[in-house]
């Protein structure tokens, strides 16, 4: 999964010599906020739509560059694909430039590219309940969790892990191969793990008593 894999070409870049208008043009036919600059196929950076509409039109970006610096952000072809998801949302990118190791131009990424590529290899599409689970970041087995899972002939399609702020829990988001996730649920209940939310349950598994039990052994600790 990395970059190289998902690099997109029917985005052009463009040079130092071209007009600011056309650079304009450029965005508004391909829907973005941004282009990469390129001169002999080395890439030299982003260029801002908000940079050039200060500017006359017919100005060459070579003009202002020294004003408004190319952004120099990019990934590598060899980078994973979640390196290029950081450096989307980092930088509010439409676009990001993938480059090889010589920093010689190879295309782009879109957003929609990457996150269509994102949510077929995530599983998303396959039909399968969905367990999140809440563990302190000291509790992180995830062999241990795999290992319950696996042990009701079942398999993870994929799984997320999300951290909050000043916290030191941790949830774990689980989608699974099969909609029937009662039984798995219930053993992760009786291995004392705090079951957040259950979804794609095909049986509807009724998880209040199971909360219930939960709120009484956190108010005996």
């Amino acid at each position: 999964m990395t970059t190289g894999e998902i690099i997109k070409n029917d985005i052009f870049p463009v040079r130092p010599e071209d007009t600011l208008q056309f650079l304009l043009d450029r965005m508004t036919e391909y829907k973005v906020s941004q282009l990469p600059v390129v001169q002999n196929n080395a890439y030299l950076g982003l260029v801002i739509e908000d940079d050039l509409l200060e500017h006359v039109g017919e100005m060459r970006l070579e003009a202002v560059a020294s004003k408004h610096a190319l952004k120099l952000i990019f990934a590598f072809e060899n980078q994973h694909v979640y390196d290029a998801l950081r450096l989307f949302h980092a930088h509010s990118l439409d676009i990001l430039p993938i480059v090889d190791e010589q920093q010689q131009y190879k295309g782009v990424i879109t957003l929609k590219n990457l996150t269509d590529f994102l949510a077929e290899n995530m599983a998303s599409d396959a039909e399968g309940g969905i367990i999140v689970l809440e563990i302190g970041n000291r509790d992180n087995s995830l062999s241990h969790i795999s290992q319950i899972i696996e042990s009701d002939n079942t398999q993870i399609l994929s799984s997320s892990v999300r951290s909050f702020p000043d916290s030191t829990r941790l949830e774990i988001t689980l989608k699974l191969n099969r909609t029937d996730i009662s039984s798995i649920v219930a053993a992760f209940l009786r291995h004392d793990y705090i079951v957040k939310g259950i979804y794609n349950d095909k049986r509807g598994y009724d998880s209040t008593r199971d909360r219930y039990d939960q709120l009484m052994r956190y108010l005996d600790l």
